[in-house]
């Protein structure tokens, strides 16, 4: 058995009811081979049995009590994965799906999407089975300043950063962060994604859908081509799908569907002018049905389907792990798509991911092409640690070469370990390089 096998196999033996988690395990280790061979050093050091084991795994109860005075409990959960190159960074999802091998895989991820950016940051998740679905504003005030009172003991600016994910936004970033300083008696930059009024940065919200288009023109630069004339189709319709579009539409391409888990609209004419209007605040404010806008603009609900049918030159999953299974990746392929790319967290299944690759689609995983949130995120750090704020074109433009550096290290890891045109195995490297080298230098803690 090879040590990648061995390792994984102590994986499994250890987190046996996580698939998704297991799942991101396998897809990293097994790309990390051509780099194991050149560096016999990682093996002695114990890096892998390391890197798989979060440093420290954090549950703990979340009491509140709704509108009708009737107390409820949820679960809440932070993963700190790996510090070596700077504090945790990750997101916080409320949803009810959460569970803690999802939370183990999502920070798993992260600590490579973290490294990809260049900057100073570790890997960490976190997150709760809340629903903000259906809740009013007081409710989900209630349900954050409990889930704070609990969190504000593991986390801080040099310590551990939240931010957002699914189910936190603006709104939830406010009640987590005023009841941190309200325990702390503390103003720092403890979360990312926070109002510009205090401490938000510029572009926060626009990047990672923003940062997903230029990776996508970095991968079609590669084969000589642009943006300009391409159709895209997105599965969702959030702080992702709509600035995704808005970028897009800037640069020449059409968006041309949105999707929740109930179906997809198509729009052949594309989202644009007063549709994106409507889009923007459709479930980023309102939390309303992608089917929604159908209704709005007198379009087809396709119902119980995903928009990867529809004819498209780029697809681009924006919604959910594991979106895109293998018959959805042969749809793809048989309709002409040339180029996906992961704006979601691990979106499209392995399989899938294969049939791409050797369809040679070009392909762009989610650790790389949706590190443009947690980048500017990076950003905000900084500016909070500067007492300073950058206007919205500099952050932009910080972005657009952060993007375009991820590419480019993991286009030339993917060429240096034979793997020429793989981004997946590229990625992975890139990313895993940098954090373990950091371990070898920091000894074995």
């Amino acid at each position: 058995m090879s040590y990648v096998q061995d390792i994984y196999e102590q994986v499994v033996k250890r987190n046996q009811h996580e698939p998704e988690f297991l799942q991101a395990v396998n897809e990293v280790l097994q790309s990390l081979e051509p780099a194991l061979e050149q560096h016999p050093e990682y093996q002695k050091a114990g890096i892998l049995e390391r890197i798989v084991e979060p440093e420290r795994q954090i549950i703990f109860r979340v009491p509140w009590v709704n509108d009708d005075g009737d107390v409820e409990v949820n679960r809440g959960m932070r993963i700190q994965f790996n510090s070596a190159i700077g504090p945790y960074k990750g997101g916080l999802r409320f949803h009810p799906s959460v569970n803690l091998g999802i939370i183990k895989f999502l920070g798993f991820e992260q600590i490579f999407k973290n490294a990809l950016t260049g900057l100073p940051m570790g890997g960490g998740k976190g997150g709760s089975d809340f629903d903000p679905r259906g809740k009013s504003d007081a409710e989900v005030m209630r349900f954050c300043q409990s889930f704070m009172t609990e969190l504000y003991r593991h986390i801080g600016a040099d310590t551990d950063v939240p931010a957002g994910d699914i189910g936190v936004g603006g709104r939830e970033i406010g009640f987590l962060f005023g009841q941190y300083k309200r325990l702390k008696n503390l103003y720092e930059g403890v979360l990312t994604g926070k109002g510009l009024t205090w401490g938000g940065s510029l572009g926060r919200p626009e990047a990672t859908g923003y940062g997903t288009i230029y990776f996508v023109e970095e991968m079609l630069k590669s084969r000589g081509e642009s943006l300009q004339g391409k159709t895209i189709t997105i599965s969702g319709y959030g702080n992702v799908g709509t600035y995704l579009i808005e970028k897009a539409n800037q640069l020449g391409a059409k968006v041309v569907t949105i999707g929740d888990e109930y179906g997809y609209v198509h729009d052949p004419d594309g989202i644009k002018g007063e549709k994106l209007e409507f889009l923007m605040d459709l479930w980023c404010i309102y939390r309303r049905a992608a089917k929604d806008y159908a209704d709005e603009f007198g379009l087809e609900w396709v119902p119980d389907k995903s928009p990867w049918e529809v004819p498209c030159d780029i697809a681009v999953p924006t919604a959910t792990q594991n979106e895109v299974c293998s018959e959805d990746a042969r749809l793809l392929v048989a309709n002409g798509c040339t180029c996906v790319a992961e704006a979601a967290n691990m979106p499209c299944m392995a399989d899938a991911v294969d049939t791409f690759i050797e369809n040679n689609i070009l392909f762009g995983p989610s650790k790389a092409v949706n590190a443009g949130g947690v980048a500017v995120s990076g950003l905000e750090m900084s500016q909070n640690s500067m007492r300073y704020s950058w206007t919205f074109d500099e952050v932009d433009a910080k972005l657009k070469i952060i993007m375009a550096n991820i590419y480019k290290s993991a286009s030339t890891a993917a060429k240096e370990y034979g793997r020429e045109n793989n981004l997946v195995v590229g990625a992975n490297i890139a990313g895993f390089l940098k954090v373990a080298d950091a371990m070898m230098a920091q000894g074995v803690v």
